[in-house]
This record gives C-alpha cells, structure tokens and sequence, in this order.
C-alpha cells in the first residue's frame, strides 16, 4: 500500500522544523542529496485512509467540540421527503425575498402576508396587495415549467381587507389604552408629589 502517511506527515514537520531551526541560527538549510521522489499516483484506499486518519487527528485535538448544534436533534427530521428542503431552509435563514421557485417564495410571503397588509395605511393598498398576490398564485399554478407544486391558496380580498380593519382599529384601542394607562400613572405621580410638598410645607 506505500509509505504510511501518518509517518510521511510527521516526517514531513522534523524536516520542516530542522530548516526552520538552520535559517533561524543563519545557516544555510540542508538539502537533500537524492531528488525527492516523483510524486506518484494514490490509490483510493490510500487517499481514505489519509482522509480518515486526518479526521481522527482532529477529534483528539478536540477541533468537533462545541459545534453549533452539538447535543440537539437534527431539524427537519419531520419523516416527510421533501425535496426542496435545501432551499426552503436557505430562503428561510437568509429571509431571501423573490428567489427559488414560486411554490415556496408563495409559501414565504404567505406566511407573513398579514404582517405586510399590517404595514399598509390605506384600504385601497391593501385591495391592491391582496390582487397582486392571487394573481402570482394563479399564474404560478398555470406555469409548466416544473418544480414543486403550488399548494399556497389565494386570499379573499374582502375578507382580508375587513380583517386589516379590525386589527388596526384593535391596534387604535390597544393605543388609546396605553395612553390612557400611562396619563392616569403620570396623575397618580403628580398627586403623589403635591401630597409630599404640601406635608413638607
């Protein structure tokens, strides 16, 4: 099988510490007689067999502790095949907008689609963004190009725009009771100081 190479690497660094040791004291590094030997083709065991030994090497120094995740379950383990894993995780990690295939951007921007509408002022915007989706819903359903079914249903325009009100009027009084809260605490903190000057006076 050749030479070991767990005896070539270390024979490699006391050759490497001895002309780092020369240059260092200002001598001339030795060199080697013979010619190093022609670099010959290895074998696949001989490659694994490095491959190995160099992973073991680096579980002794202890380079594997503490890795991100050590000790949890793997995430998505759910049991269910989903080929486009990969890139579902990577859009979903990197919160990427607009790339991948429209199944899963549909699915991203979905899922959030509430949250978007909650960032608009006016109905009119809403009605707009609500048509905008349902019609990439539609389109990417007709699409033949392949990929990954689109599975994202469309959004009831009305319905939405009726539960964008409600969420922003229960924001509005979620608000006005805040405010109300804090000016009834500001009274009490005035009361309670009118009270401390007049025993002092």
């Amino acid at each position: 099988m050749g030479e070991d190479p767990q005896r070539a690497a270390q024979q490699y660094r006391l050759d490497r510490l001895a002309r780092e040791e020369a240059i260092a004291r200002g001598e001339e590094p030795e060199v080697a007689d013979s010619a190093p030997e022609p670099a010959r083709p290895s074998t696949q065991a001989e490659r694994a067999a490095f491959v190995e030994n160099a992973i073991q090497q680096a579980i002794r120094r202890g380079e594997f502790d503490d890795l991100p995740g050590a000790g949890r379950p793997l995430e998505g383990l759910t049991g269910q095949h989903d080929p486009d894993w990969w890139i579902r995780r990577k859009i979903e990690r990197e919160q990427l907008t607009g790339l991948g295939p429209p199944a899963l951007t549909l699915r991203v921007e979905n899922a959030g689609f509430e949250e978007r509408l909650d960032g608009m002022h006016r109905e009119s915007e809403v009605r707009e963004a609500v048509e905008d989706f349902n019609r990439r819903v539609i389109e990417a359903r007709r699409q033949l190009l392949g990929g990954p079914p689109v599975v994202t249903p469309t959004r009831d325009a009305d319905g939405e725009v009726r539960a964008w009100r409600e969420r922003r009027e229960a924001r509005q009084r979620e608000a006005a009771e805040e405010r109300a809260r804090l000016e009834r605490e500001q009274e009490k903190r005035r009361a309670s100081r009118a009270r401390w000057w007049r025993r002092r006076a």
